[in-house]
């Protein structure tokens, strides 16, 4: 579809800056997600080869006017967009898209020194995902305020939609904020519903509501619990204390069947949970012994077990708990020991890898530094490294390099849609 000439920059609750508008050619898109023209000046919403108009001074500037439209602009799926702080580039079509977020990963490897051969990216399709936070806030008796923070400020964007959920998330968001009602007794609450879509039906696990004057009191809780039975969710906790359970939220992993603690991390889509497993087990093919490190509740363990022996650990107890219960319902397998371990303050050490050929490890955003030195030093002859940051990835992957290791490929994943951010699997071997 061919885009209109003159486009007028979404509806935000922001308020826009003072002093005369100026026309800027759009260069490139940076790392945030925002158009980004010589000075530098920042302008969200807008696209390469684009002329706008824009306010503002400094390098954080605010869309008035596309003048020129590029090819590749797109109609928002989202009548938030543009309000909602969750998306940053629903008007971006779909191959240059993927493309900028393929080339961000290079400019992060790039920065180390490093090159390697990059696979084409596994793409999350929109009505996909199975995870999301939603923040609430008083609204009346029967329906709180519900959805994500506005751009750029506190406020709260009421959603009526969401199209990178899941259909049954989307359609769940009335009894959602009928749910939250009851949590407003203290002027302090500012709840979080962390939503998880699990074949059992949704599990809830809510934070943020006041605790020093002692909590939801018991008609709160009994309105909690009734309105979760009403819409047959699976759990509601609040800070992982049960409030309502009607079947536990379980979830398969390879071949077994977990029961997740509440507020589990999961993969924010099956399809890109899938294609990431499918991918460690293939380039795991031959190893006799697997360390699988910041494994959770197994996302990847019990698929690396049909591989090859697996010693799997995590920071959470409660993730190494759902991870051995479900051991006996998993047969066929090589082999699981588990435990917990705070892999910051104490890494597995190189001694402790001896018998180990492959190493897997996960970690959070700020990486595995400690981790990786550990593996370094070790006669580990292979890793898989998967990343949700392309920076601390890198980071990790110099230090490996530097002690003998080659980064053979990387397959991107794109899951979290229309935002800045990539993921990541890499390849490792000497």
């Amino acid at each position: 579809m061919k885009p209109p000439r003159r486009h007028h920059r979404p509806q935000t609750r922001t308020a826009r800056p003072s002093g005369p508008p100026v026309e800027l050619r759009i260069e490139a898109v940076g790392g945030e997600g925002d158009g980004l023209a010589a000075g530098p000046a920042f302008v969200p919403f807008t696209l390469p080869g684009e002329r706008v108009l824009a306010v503002g001074g400094g390098e954080r500037r605010e869309l008035v006017e596309v003048l020129e439209a590029s090819a590749d602009r797109i109609a928002p799926l989202c009548p938030h967009f543009g309000t909602c702080g969750g998306c940053a580039l629903q008007h971006w079509a779909p191959a240059p898209y993927l493309a900028w977020k393929v080339e961000r990963l290079a400019g992060a490897l790039a920065r180390q020194q490093i090159e390697t051969e990059i696979l084409p990216p596994f793409a999350a399709e929109p009505g996909t995902r199975r995870r999301v936070a939603l923040h609430a806030r008083r609204g009346n008796r029967e329906a709180a305020k519900l959805g994500y923070k506005a751009r750029k400020s506190w406020d709260l964007v009421d959603i009526a939609v969401c199209p990178i959920s899941d259909p049954a998330i989307q359609a769940a968001i009335p009894a959602l904020k009928r749910l939250a009602a009851p949590l407003f007794e203290h002027p302090q609450s500012a709840p979080t519903l962390h939503v998880t879509l699990t074949p059992s039906g949704l599990d809830i696990d809510i934070s943020g509501v006041e605790r020093k004057s002692g909590g939801l009191s018991a008609d709160a809780r009994m309105q909690l619990a009734e309105r979760a039975a009403e819409s047959d969710f699976a759990r509601v906790t609040l800070d992982g204390e049960a409030a309502y359970l009607a079947r536990l939220p379980q979830v398969r992993l390879g071949q077994a069947v977990v029961s997740l603690p509440p507020g589990a991390f999961l993969q924010a889509t099956a399809g890109a949970e899938a294609a990431m497993a499918d991918f460690l087990v293939e380039q795991a093919a031959g190893a006799a012994r697997i360390a699988d490190l910041f494994c959770g509740v197994g996302t990847f363990t019990f698929r690396l077990a049909e591989v090859a022996q697996v010693y799997a650990t995590d920071v959470a107890p409660q993730a190494i708990r759902a991870l051995t219960s479900a051991l006996a319902g998993a047969p066929g397998l090589h082999g699981i020991t588990a435990e917990a371990r705070d892999l910051v303050r104490r890494p597995v050490l190189a001694v402790e890898l001896k018998k180990t050929d492959l190493a897997v490890f996960d970690p959070p955003r700020a990486g595995a530094a400690e981790q990786t030195e550990e593996l370094a030093r070790s006669q580990v002859a292979r890793v898989i490294a998967v990343s949700c940051n392309p920076a601390t990835f890198a980071r990790d992957a110099r230090t490996l390099i530097d002690a003998g290791f080659s980064l053979d490929r990387i397959l991107p994943v794109d899951q979290f849609l229309w935002s800045p951010h990539v993921e990541l699997v890499g390849v490792f071997s000497r």
